[in-house]
């Protein structure tokens, strides 16, 4: 193909898409019904770029960036497949040009391990809103066909269920009418929040979620579905005064969370105390770590899920993410800190890991980041060693979410860590929320992005493997593939 005729498919494909995002828009304009699936190709990897909560400070605002991969509590975001060798993902991306970071698309691809290129992305649908908290998530069901959640920040938006035409294909989706069991009959099902679905090979999917003002402003919820279209009742997890983040974890044989609370009297920037309930029976029955069982919903902050009295102690809690090691048992990745704003008024902010040892919690510090909203993974790995892929270290933008991206290990569990590569370095924005994929392949170990913490930017994709080797996936494709741009552990 020549330059020009690159060129020229190049305008022609970014003029589909604009057309396609026009004529969208000018329904809405007109009143009548938009096309919610697009299925459109976009012609590279953007992210969005989100704010919450301006301050009257130098940081601008409570947390912000590059935030495509965002948040702790919406997981997973990437599922690695054996039978084809690729590592399906989603994110929050932005259309490129004077629309960016204008509204949110929900996009969908993969990394082909075998050829090492990735296809120009699927758009998904548009969720006309700017909002991260409505990033999609994803999920793969035995016979490789593709979910994607679709969640929303509270109620005010519909929240939307799509599933792949064909096994391991990302080029075309249809929406589902998922439906819920409420008061013993089955209902439309439109509106949930921070989804967490996890599939479980000859059972179904398991989900772990939040809904607003049921009766908390926050509560933890969880649902079972054979089909992932027709869901089971609702049960409410947890509902201390005014409510939970929650973040969980899913293997064969249980499924286990690990929560927080906001107490009333503080409101819900102060999140502290530290549960975790799990169930071996799709939700049947629920019990403690050490086995006790636990009535639901949790409704004080004093029970028998608690892991620890954060609140007795003046600490937040920030969840980041939860493991099974080797025996099934949970180990937890929290930071804990002595207030939400962003500054160095609240350091230390401690990354620390709570883990169950079938006797104990043992709770250990790890180390140390600049930012609450800091955001990394746990693995844990089958010859015992304990991993976190994290943006711990100080990046451009200091004490704002994110950072430059550094790997550590444990090989004693959690008791001591030593940070054996740093990932990023040099950057001009800060990288945050870097996701460890379902069954991570070692070519594609987690996903982040990258973005300015203090004000709107640009945001790129970016991977790494598990030998420290970051790659960033391409802005702009001339064609339907293209391979990552190596960065060799350093960014620009």
């Amino acid at each position: 193909m020549t330059t020009g005729e690159t060129t020229r498919t190049r305008l022609f494909c970014s003029l589909l898409l604009l057309l396609g995002l026009l004529l969208a828009y000018g329904a809405v304009a007109a009143g009548t019904e938009a096309p919610l699936t697009l299925n459109a190709k976009d012609t590279g990897y953007r992210g969005i770029w989100y704010m919450n909560q301006p301050l009257k400070n130098e940081y601008r605002y409570k947390y912000s960036g590059g935030l495509g991969t965002y948040c702790a509590k919406h997981r997973p975001f990437a599922v690695y497949c054996d039978e084809v060798n690729k590592t399906f993902f989603c994110y929050g991306g932005t259309p490129d040009g004077a629309r960016a970071n204008k509204t949110l698309l929900h996009m969908v691809s993969y990394y082909d391990h075998a050829t090492g290129m990735v296809p120009q992305p699927t758009i998904l649908l548009d969720k006309k809103t700017t909002d991260a908290h409505d990033n999609p998530v994803i999920s793969i069901d035995e016979k490789g066909i593709i979910w994607i959640l679709s969640t929303s920040h509270g109620t005010s938006r519909p929240s939307y269920i799509h599933r792949s035409v064909r096994p391991y294909d990302v080029s075309e989706f249809v929406q589902v009418q998922p439906t819920k069991i409420e008061e013993g009959n089955e209902v439309p099902m439109t509106n949930f929040s921070y989804m967490q679905p996890w599939y479980i090979s000859g059972q179904g999917f398991v989900a772990f979620f939040t809904r607003y003002k049921y009766p908390a402003d926050r509560t933890a919820c969880f649902m079972t579905s054979d089909d992932g279209v027709h869901w089971s009742k609702w049960q409410r997890l947890a509902a201390i005064e005014r409510g939970h983040y929650q973040i969980s974890i899913a293997n064969e044989s249980k499924a286990g969370a690990a929560l927080n609370y906001h107490p009333q009297a503080t409101g819900l920037n102060w999140r502290t105390n530290l549960y975790y309930l799990e169930t071996t029976d799709f939700g049947e029955s629920w019990h403690a770590a050490d086995g006790r069982n636990v009535t639901i919903p949790l409704t004080e902050p004093k029970n028998a899920a608690l892991v620890h009295d954060y609140e007795k102690d003046g600490r937040l809690v920030y969840l980041k993410d939860i493991r099974f090691d080797g025996a099934g048992r949970p180990v937890i990745l929290f930071i804990t800190s002595q207030g939400y704003e962003a500054g160095p008024k609240n350091n230390p902010r401690t990354w620390t890991t709570a883990h169950w040892t079938g006797r104990m919690w043992a709770i250990r510090p790890a180390f140390n980041s600049d930012n609450n909203y800091d955001m990394g993974s746990l693995y844990i790995e089958p010859n015992g060693t304990w991993r976190i892929i994290a943006p711990t270290e100080t990046g451009p933008q200091p004490y704002n979410p994110g950072g430059e991206i550094a790997m550590w290990t444990s090989k004693n569990e959690g008791r001591t860590w030593r940070r054996v590569a740093q990932l990023t370095q040099g950057s001009a924005l800060n990288h945050t929320y870097a996701r460890e994929p379902v069954r991570a392949h070692d070519d594609f170990y987690a996903l982040w992005a990258d973005g300015h913490g203090r004000q709107p930017s640009i945001s790129s994709l970016y991977f790494a493997n598990k030998a420290g080797e970051v790659f960033r996936l391409p802005r702009e494709m001339n064609h339907d593939f293209a391979k990552p741009q190596r960065l060799n552990g350093t960014t620009p």
